[in-house]
């Protein structure tokens, strides 16, 4: 056996350890960016779209899982969501519309900002959890995520009228809870205090009440940490304590003039 034939059989040996067909990654892709253009693209038919969607969602769900039994009934709830999802979705953009001075109109939220793209593959992604389909709605915000620079977990709770200006760089986790009219900018982490394997029941990531604001790169941590309402967490803080409502939380920055020589 010649060294080349020996690298060779290695690799097939490493391949069968486990079995990965990465054409569901790229299909799971398409599928994302169809059901987003079946939704805000006016140019499509919504009817054929939909039976378009249906098939690519068997396909990329046997792929995942190679168990078609409960394909069918997962795929009718989520379509029954779709009305929903839309509906929310056309809130976030009217949010960020309201909240952004630099937007012009809502179409321009639609088409340009990777906030609002990535809140949308959020909103589908986090409907498939929800309905535990396998792998796919993870591979969904993974997606969402290259395109767009923000990790949104398809498992966190994220209420109406939601805003992400700027997005990159945002991190929210599997266990956050975020209510209702929240805006976040640029590099803002909602993680957790600890990665221990253990805690994997557990809630990790923190909970952000109703119109809080929170502004570039803070940082918020723990499961037990709640932002109150009507609070205002300005750029670069470290938090791992809770905030009461109607706070103003803020770094103030040192400034140290150079001696002159």
């Amino acid at each position: 056996m010649t060294a080349k034939q020996s690298i060779i059989n290695k690799i097939i040996s490493s391949k069968n350890k486990p079995q990965l067909n990465f054409s569901l990654k790229r299909k799971t892709e398409a599928f994302t960016t169809n059901l987003f253009y079946t939704l805000f693209d006016s140019n499509a038919c919504i009817e054929q779209n939909i039976e378009q969607l249906e098939a690519d969602f068997k396909e990329i769900y046997k792929l995942a899982c190679n168990i078609q039994s409960s394909c069918d009934e997962i795929w009718d709830k989520f379509l029954n969501t779709l009305p929903e999802i839309f509906e929310n979705l056309n809130l976030d953009a009217q949010e960020l519309v309201n909240g952004d001075p630099a937007s012009n109109n809502i179409e321009e939220v639609y088409l340009a900002y990777p906030g609002f793209y990535a809140i949308a593959i959020y909103r589908f992604s986090h409907e498939l959890f929800k309905l535990k389909a396998p792998l796919i709605p993870r591979l969904m915000s993974e997606y969402a995520h290259s395109k767009t620079g923000t990790d949104i977990h398809p498992g966190a709770t994220i209420g109406k009228s939601f805003f992400i200006d700027h997005a990159t760089g945002t991190v929210i986790g599997e266990t956050c809870i975020i209510k209702d009219h929240v805006k976040i900018y640029q590099g803002v982490t909602l993680g957790a205090l600890q990665v221990s394997k253990e805690l994997k029941n557990t809630k990790r990531h923190p909970t952000v009440e109703n119109n809080v604001t929170i502004y570039a790169n803070a940082t918020i941590l723990g499961g037990e940490t709640v932002i109150g309402e009507n609070t205002i967490i300005g750029g670069n803080v470290w938090i791992t304590e809770s905030v009461p409502p109607n706070s103003l939380v803020y770094h103030k920055p040192e400034t140290i003039l150079k001696q002159k020589r």
